[in-house]
């Protein structure tokens, strides 16, 4: 049938190109278009590679230079028993920064989020406010809030929570309000017929709906922290960032392999704790993944 089908087609050619004339053209406006997209970006591509002085051979020696690192690194040596229970109280700390700074950004938010939810607001002006503090919060990276607080509360652990507090504002809010808005709004329409006002719709009608899928937000967010606490550790806001860095000015590079399988396990336990976790919270019944 298809091969009948296609001498019929063929036989017809020259009518298809007739009333089709566009679907024929070897360039039609789209084509044209897409290859035009596709021609600019090729050029800020190679306009890039040329500025930025990107060059194979130079990749090549990099290469070459990180297989030599990783053979320093072998095998992953703590330095002893004394140099060890450091690594594990800046590992600690470093969790401690990641925990406090993430349950501190949570509960800021949570009142944000429904000022910028459209469905909680008071007003559409507070609406527009809150979402442009929480653009402005979110678009300065935590190593930036790090220095930040740094030079305001000086080194060590209180300015790494407050960093990870501060970043994690804006997009706590984000979050928070984009799963309030989300929310069904049958239970809504529900409270109102009941006679409720506001505060009773968003106590019985939003919270239930929202909160556990604030919960997961919560624990992935802790999750990814524990890696960004190790990095704003580096510039000194306390954690086993701050070893890290000095084991790489001093070349240790077995203390530094052996402190980064620390932070690999650490962060792969809490992965999937935190999976688990919010799998128990969101009522799902399939496992997690690995």
């Amino acid at each position: 049938m298809s091969s009948a089908l296609r001498e019929i087609a063929l036989a017809d050619l020259p009518g298809l190109r007739a009333r089709h004339p566009r679907q024929f053209r070897l360039l039609t406006p789209g084509r044209l278009r897409a290859v035009a997209a596709l021609l600019a970006v090729a050029a800020l591509l190679a306009l890039g590679l040329w500025r930025m002085e990107i060059e194979p051979a130079r990749l090549l020696t990099g290469i070459g230079q990180l297989l030599h690192f990783l053979r320093l690194m072998l095998p992953p040596d703590p330095g002893g028993w004394a140099q060890l229970r450091m690594m594990l109280q800046g590992l600690a700390e470093t969790l401690a920064i990641a925990f406090l700074g993430t349950l501190l950004a949570a509960l800021l938010a949570f009142p944000l989020g429904f000022l910028a939810a459209r469905n909680a607001t008071l007003h559409g002006v507070v609406r527009f406010a809150s979402r442009r503090l929480l653009d402005g919060i979110r678009g300065v990276d935590a190593l930036i809030w790090a220095l930040i607080w740094i030079g305001i509360v000086g080194l060590g652990p209180f300015a790494g929570v407050l960093a990870i507090a501060t970043a994690d504002i804006g997009t706590f809010g984000k979050l928070f309000s984009e799963t309030i808005e989300a929310a069904d709004r049958r239970p809504d329409e529900g409270v109102t017929a009941a006679g409720g006002g506001g505060p009773h719709r968003i106590r019985f009608a939003v919270l239930p709906q929202v909160l556990p899928v604030m919960a997961g937000h919560v624990l992935y967010l802790f999750e990814s922290n524990t890696r960004s606490s190790t990095i704003i550790g580096i510039v000194g806001a306390g954690g086993i960032g701050l070893q890290l860095a000095e084991m790489i000015r001093t070349l240790e590079w077995q203390a530094v392999a052996f402190i980064l399988v620390l932070i690999l396990l650490v962060v792969a336990a809490i992965d999937a704790l935190s999976g688990r976790l919010r799998a128990a919270i969101m009522g799902r019944g399939e496992e997690p993944r690995a």
